[in-house]
């Protein structure tokens, strides 16, 4: 393809695909290939769709957007530089996965504004996102007024094949779909290749139907390589459905644009090598130094610095009406977002003496919870299935379920795994909300990768447990 010929979308796409090549060459590690693969997809997603205001990564009401397939980091990374997030430059990018660096090979929250959630254990960040989104729907629930949405955002989340053979997605996508929420649209990168080669030899099952039998809205894109117009409308189709969570099988290739190496395991995790890459410039018409970005095209992904902080204003400005109508739900809410807690709610905690009858711990728990509850209302959880072993019921707060996202008690089934990874996600939607989750200790062995990962992100989920 001449360098001429291409327009400002391929420019664009482009742009994301070498600076997500040219990175990992730099590095001699990383994964090109599912940036190279997914960048059309994330194009349209980040240019047409999602709502954010890149000089302030922290603005309640952005859409949310992970990255499950956190080995793809480069692909995250490429966006916020070119959308005009500070805390990704373009000396960021050339030091990608180096010690210290705002780029790591996974996205951290900790490390670099703009990222939500850390994400590397492949189906840990599908399940965040399905937190985040019963987050929303919980705020929503709980301020929005007839006359006034002061919560109303999505969480867009790109999983790959690896996300989608680990059990954790299951059990939270299952859970997604019985509570119906219609904010989460997750994109599949379905492009068909792991570690191991083409994932013919371990994973022929039919996702989408397994989707539909979740309760999620299904749709596919059978040229996710160049069709952009059918990526947009799909987008646009799940953002019309309103009460299922949407899933977007996008057939990719991945590596797209390399001769050699593109749908093979080759591209998966490693560099491409400088005569590939010689070969990948020629091949897709990019005739640009490594790190350099077109004009055109930064200049074209940057209108969302004015355009996000319009949208901010816009929001601010329905705050303000907020305040004015509501002054006391406007308060909570400010409270909840700022993370202060109310003046005293210690002084609610029950005490005990040594001469005290002994208890239990789950008693002494459900005490502490029920006592905090009413002083906390931002405290919202529950347990894989054991409410009544382990003494978890919030009593009177009634069970977050479709249609009354605004009750506090969360009934995640017998998924311990994917309960930790979404606790996670509902703390790490910034938004001041407390989440706690209950099972066995037996049982947390199985969600010791999310226990892992709430430590490492600085979540804060409070996990109670019985010996």
């Amino acid at each position: 393809m001449a360098l001429a010929t291409q327009s400002l979308e391929q420019l664009c796409i482009n742009s994301i695909r070498f600076l997500a090549i040219d990175a990992v060459e730099k590095a001699k590690s990383g994964h090109p290939g599912l940036p190279m693969g997914a960048a059309p997809m994330a194009y349209v997603l980040w240019t047409q769709f999602m709502r954010f205001n890149p000089k302030n990564p922290a603005w309640f009401n952005r859409d949310r957007f992970v990255l499950s397939a956190g080995h793809g980091s480069m692909l995250q990374y490429a966006l916020l530089y070119l959308s005009g997030y500070d805390s990704v430059t373009l000396d960021d990018i050339k030091l990608f996965r180096q010690w210290e660096s705002n780029t790591p090979g996974h996205p951290e929250n900790f490390m670099t504004a703009g990222v939500e959630v850390t994400t590397g254990p492949l189906g840990q960040g599908i399940c965040n996102g399905v937190g985040l989104a019963m987050a929303e729907a919980h705020l929503a629930a709980k301020f929005n007024k007839p006359d006034c949405s002061l919560v109303d955002h999505y969480t867009y989340v790109i999983l790959g094949d690896g996300c989608n053979m680990e059990g954790i997605s299951g059990e939270a996508c299952s859970l997604a779909g019985h509570l119906g929420l219609g904010k989460l649209i997750a994109l599949y990168d379905d492009n068909h290749i792991s570690i191991d080669g083409d994932t013919a030899v371990s994973f022929t099952e039919d996702v989408g139907k397994r989707f539909e039998a979740y309760g999620w809205h299904v749709q596919a894109v059978p040229d996710g390589d160049t069709n952009l117009t059918a990526i947009a409308d799909a987008i646009a189709a799940a953002k019309s459905v309103t009460d299922r969570p949407s899933l977007i099988k996008v057939r990719t290739t991945i590596g797209y644009g390399s001769p050699n190496k593109a749908n093979t395991a080759g591209v998966h995790g490693a560099a491409l090598g400088a005569d590939e890459v010689k070969l990948t410039r020629e091949n897709l018409g990019w005739s640009y130094d490594p790190f350099v970005v077109p004009e055109e095209a930064l200049n074209h992904f940057r209108q969302a610095v004015t355009q996000g902080a319009a949208t901010e204003a816009a929001w601010n400005q329905v705050l303000a009406a907020y305040r004015t109508q509501y002054p006391e739900e406007a308060a909570a809410f400010e409270r909840y977002v700022s993370g202060k807690r109310p003046e005293g709610w210690e002084k609610s905690l029950p005490t005990y003496l040594p001469e005290d009858k002994a208890l239990a711990t789950r008693q002494t728990s459900e005490k502490t919870l029920n006592a905090i509850a009413g002083v906390l209302p931002e405290l919202i959880g529950g347990s894989a299935d054991l409410t009544h072993s382990n003494l978890t019921l919030l009593k009177g707060y009634g069970d977050f379920q479709k249609g009354s996202y605004q009750n506090r008690n969360l009934r995640f089934g017998v998924r311990e795994h994917g309960m930790g990874a979404i606790c996670n996600g509902i703390a790490l939607h910034n938004s001041g909300l407390i989440p706690y989750c209950a099972t066995f200790l037996v049982f947390a062995d199985y969600m010791r990768a999310a226990i892992r990962l709430s430590a490492l992100s600085q979540a804060g989920v409070d996990l109670r447990h019985d010996p």
